[in-house]
């Protein structure tokens, strides 16, 4: 049984940043990628960034250039720098494994303010 636990969201006024982190318990392959899903209100859930074991990365384009993922294997943590928020960032944020898709957490909120 895998768990993925989210933190670090919050209320922030546009142009904050917020640091999320995502802490996994269970058996895990090291060679997994992870990512970070976000889910706005009324949409659907969407692919926000992702990082390869060999720290490759991949961001959406609404993300690019202010968003960062990086990731700690000793630690089965993934980590999301996000600077330059804006309100359009307002979502629930998500982490799993693109290619072996675990149960969704909670989540963590981003609320960014006008």
């Amino acid at each position: 049984q895998v768990q993925l636990v989210e933190s670090g969201g919050g209320l922030v006024q546009a142009g904050g940043s917020l640091r999320l982190s995502c802490a996994a318990s269970g058996i895990l392959f090291s060679t997994d990628s992870r990512g970070w899903y976000r889910q706005a209100p009324g949409k659907e859930r969407e692919l926000v960034a992702a990082i390869t074991n060999g720290g490759s990365t991949n961001y959406a384009d609404s993300v690019k250039g202010r968003f960062t993922i990086s990731r700690d294997n000793a630690k089965n943590t993934v980590y999301l720098q996000m600077n330059s928020l804006k309100p359009e960032d307002t979502a629930i944020y998500y982490c799993n494994i693109p290619n072996r898709p675990r149960a969704w957490g909670q989540g963590t909120h981003v609320t960014v303010s006008s």
